[in-house]
């Protein structure tokens, strides 16, 4: 680390880190050229690069991943979280080599590029992650000059001017921008998905997110066994503050008829589709700002009694709604290998996390009903309401990547709906 009024860029180093604390961390570019502002964070997971970087939880976020081989198996159009990526940037230990897995068709290089994210290789990662650990998440420039020009001190001064997410409603910034259905179902080796856009529309086609047509592509039925008398599905409206593919795959997994909408859906358009359950995503940025407009029509939907279910944001979304507070954590929970404990029967399932804000377990109200703890610091990560079916959990039983210990929650949920 360097003295950024001094600073120049060593030999060879084409990727610099530039702190809002002053530390400058030299590196070699990889991935799109420019420079980028947010929050470093540490994830420790060993696998699922690809879905970390497109997991829309990441936006305004630098991922400084702990594990050293980071974009060696490549990439591919599977393996993907959202539409496109969210996280601003990635800081790896080794530099990326050629890809070197079956399922590859694209380098990690070509792709980061392609999608306009940062990367820096031949950093320290392990150094970065404790000065994270001992002074919190720190706001951070990254940047990418192939021919090693770089701005250190206006850098600096963009590092300290920008706000930080506490505060920063991002939900709007990566939501749907209107209604859609999804039909698409577990990913499966050899197989596959039906296509990462399976989202249903009219005959012949159908709408993304972000408002692009495409051809039908035939997607997978649910499993007929799952449904419920009658061969009816119950519906579920999943309201996205940044929802994650792999809920949705859960969901249908499971024999849901899922209808995706906005963050900022009113009461009346989610009733309007008559749903049976109501999913709460996940998603990026300060939950207190998100909530100013999404606990009003949570609080709405607790008046009728049916089945809610929350996942990270949607849980601390959730928790709002029920009148608990929430807070920013010193460095967050970023991996996928978090043990969390299930207080029910003293279970401890391996977790898939991602989140720098937490419900604060004392501000609960008495009908809700604390389910899980962290094993890593005894932070909330689930309750329950004991007047009516309504759990969230601050982890991804989803996973993706991850373990899958937890899929049995989308059962519950998908229990509770009859």
């Amino acid at each position: 680390m360097a003295d950024p009024k001094s600073s120049r860029a060593p030999s060879g180093a084409t990727g610099v880190l530039v702190l809002a604390s002053g530390e400058v961390i030299w590196g070699r570019g990889f991935g799109a050229e420019g420079q980028a502002v947010g929050e470093v964070c540490f994830n420790t997971a060993m696998t699922g690069y690809q879905e970390v970087m497109t997991d829309p939880s990441y936006a305004g976020q630098i991922i400084n991943f702990t594990f050293p081989h980071i974009g060696n198996v490549g990439t591919n159009p599977e393996d993907v979280e959202a539409l496109n990526p969210h996280a601003l940037g990635a800081i790896v230990r080794q530099d990326v080599t050629d890809p070197s897995n079956f399922r590859s068709t694209q380098h990690f290089d070509a792709w980061m590029k392609a999608n306009g994210r940062i990367g820096i290789s031949g950093v320290d990662t392990r150094a970065l992650t404790r000065l994270i650990r001992v002074a919190g998440a720190p706001n951070a420039v990254i940047a990418h000059s192939a021919k090693g020009d770089f701005d250190v001190p206006a850098m600096l001064a963009r590092a300290k001017a920008w706000a930080g997410l506490e505060g920063m409603d991002l939900a709007k910034d990566v939501q749907t921008l209107q209604t859609y259905g999804w039909d698409q179902g577990l990913w499966k080796l050899g197989v596959g998905d039906a296509s990462p856009l399976s989202f249903r529309g009219g005959a012949g086609g159908g709408v993304s997110p972000s408002g692009a047509a495409f051809a039908d592509m035939s997607p997978p039925t649910p499993n007929p066994s799952r449904l419920r008398e009658g061969n009816k599905k119950p519906r579920v409206v999943a309201i996205d503050y940044g929802i994650k593919h792999n809920i949705l795959r859960n969901l249908v997994d499971v024999g849901c008829d899922v209808t995706v909408v906005s963050a900022t859906a009113s009461f009346e358009e989610i009733m309007a589709h008559a749903p049976d359950g109501l999913f709460l995503s996940n998603g990026p940025g300060d939950p207190a700002a998100t909530g100013a407009y999404a606990v009003p029509v949570i609080k709405q939907w607790l008046e009728t009694k049916k089945p809610v279910f929350g996942i990270c944001l949607g849980h601390q979304m959730l928790g709002l709604a029920v009148g608990a507070k929430t807070e920013k954590m010193h460095q967050g929970h970023r991996g996928a290998n978090h043990p969390v404990k299930r207080l029910s029967d003293g279970a401890v399932e391996i977790t898939s996390m991602n989140h720098g804000f937490a419900v604060d377990a004392a501000t609960l109200p008495a009908n809700a009903k604390a389910t899980h703890i962290s094993l890593f610091d005894g932070s909330n990560c689930g309750f329950e309401l004991a007047d009516q079916p309504a759990f969230s959990v601050q982890y991804h039983p989803e996973a993706s990547p991850g373990p899958q210990d937890s899929h049995y929650l989308f059962e519950k949920f998908a229990g509770m709906m009859g």
